[in-house]
């Protein structure tokens, strides 16, 4: 009776660990979000969107941006982020890469953009998943 008791918990550990590896390598769908204000718009994709650290890709397609900075809010646990500059790549099209989304949820996602139009502040949300 024992070692059916032993071949059980094996295939019970082994069957966890089969289901552990498929859930966490399902990745989700990007997120693709775009946001206006009066100087600029701003399309965000985030192609692997999981909490910790991400690569965040802004284009700016009304406006012409020398800067772009993000952060997050998430309001209803009281967490924000630091804000995260983006490099330019091309004209219009910043990356950051760092931690913006802590932990899954709902977040406010803030685009600070600046140029010569001057600087705006440009808002949209977005679920993260687990």
């Amino acid at each position: 009776m024992k070692r059916w008791h032993a071949v059980a918990a094996t295939a019970l550990v082994a069957a966890a660990a089969a289901l552990y590896v498929v859930t966490r390598s399902t990745t989700a769908e990007p997120v693709n979000l775009t946001t206006t204000g009066s100087r600029y718009a701003a399309t965000v994709l985030i192609a692997d969107p999981a909490p910790g650290r991400v690569t965040v890709e802004v284009t700016v397609s009304k406006g012409d941006a020398d800067t772009v900075a993000l952060s997050a809010v998430m309001a209803d646990m009281g967490h924000s982020t630091p804000e995260l500059s983006a490099t330019k790549r091309a004209p219009g099209r910043f990356v950051a890469v760092g931690e913006l989304f802590p932990m899954s949820g709902v977040w406010d996602l803030s685009i600070r953009i600046d140029g010569p139009a001057g600087e705006e502040q440009l808002a949209t949300k977005t679920l993260i998943p687990d």
